[in-house]
């Protein structure tokens, strides 16, 4: 009887799961929220799978009489929680822009008022400051790691979003690990009026053989750039986010961009 009572359950817990999980139907546009809900399934079908196990080796006098359902027990969460991995994956790579997963990065800086301004380091096992799609890992680079379901998760305001800052065309917001930035502009920078501007130094014959060409151009709608699609830095963009004096040009750059200019890799166009 106690058998089929928890049979019963955990058959209602798996059926439900992906219900309760789900808050709203809006979360099917998210490949990072969909990925947690998959990863959630597969977690509480093993947490029910050793449940049974460890309920079978207590009680095994008493249940030797029940293989058969113990055995459907543990198999029927695994079947379950692979599926419904499986479904989402596929679902994922068919909605998704990409079709399937990327793994793109660009190189970045902060500066506010000619001092370098560096993101909070990473916390937990994870060590990284982000989502597992979107994130940095105290290296100065975004990391683009999976599937990208619309072209706005790769933007760059998406970005100091889920770094838990904010980039707007006038307001910039920036965790470090003295506490939030804040720049505004109009704000003072030696004195004078400063602005929040974005650079971006660009790869522009990336599939040519040989020594690439790169131009630094200012972004007016830097909320909504869009970093280009290369793994490697460069050709990967590197950004420069500066408040300061308004200007048409900035002389800060990348590390790995510097690097490859000094070794001839590398020229301005």
């Amino acid at each position: 009887m106690i058998g089929k009572k928890f049979l019963a359950v955990a058959v209602v817990l798996l059926c439900i799961l992906p219900l309760s999980i789900a808050q709203d139907e809006n979360l099917f546009d998210d490949g990072v929220k969909l990925k947690t809900r998959a990863m959630s399934v597969v977690m509480v079908s093993s947490i029910l799978v050793t449940a049974v196990v460890i309920l079978a080796i207590i009680s095994r006098r008493k249940v030797g009489n029940h293989k058969k359902m113990l055995f459907f027990l543990m198999v029927i969460p695994v079947i379950i929680a692979t599926l419904y991995a499986a479904g989402t994956t596929i679902y994922l790579n068919k909605i998704s822009l990409t079709k399937g997963p990327v793994h793109w990065h660009a190189d970045f800086e902060i500066w506010d008022c000619g001092e370098e301004v560096d993101l909070r380091d990473p916390q937990g096992l994870s060590n990284r400051v982000g989502t597992p799609v979107f994130h940095e890992h105290d290296d100065f680079r975004i990391h683009v790691e999976g599937v990208v379901v619309k072209k706005e998760d790769v933007a760059l305001d998406n970005f100091f979003k889920v770094i838990g800052g904010t980039l707007t065309q006038n307001y910039l917001q920036v965790p470090t690990d003295e506490g939030m930035a804040f720049l505004h502009d109009g704000d003072l920078c030696d004195g004078k009026p400063g602005k929040i501007q974005v650079f971006a130094y660009k790869v522009v014959n990336p599939r040519e053989h040989g020594q690439w060409a790169y131009t630094q151009e200012k972004i007016e709608d830097f909320a909504k750039y869009f970093l280009s699609p290369y793994s490697m830095v460069p050709p990967g963009d590197c950004i420069i986010v500066e408040f300061g004096q308004e200007k048409e040009k900035t002389d800060k750059i990348c590390t790995t961009y510097e690097a490859a200019i000094s070794q001839g890799e590398l020229h301005g166009r």
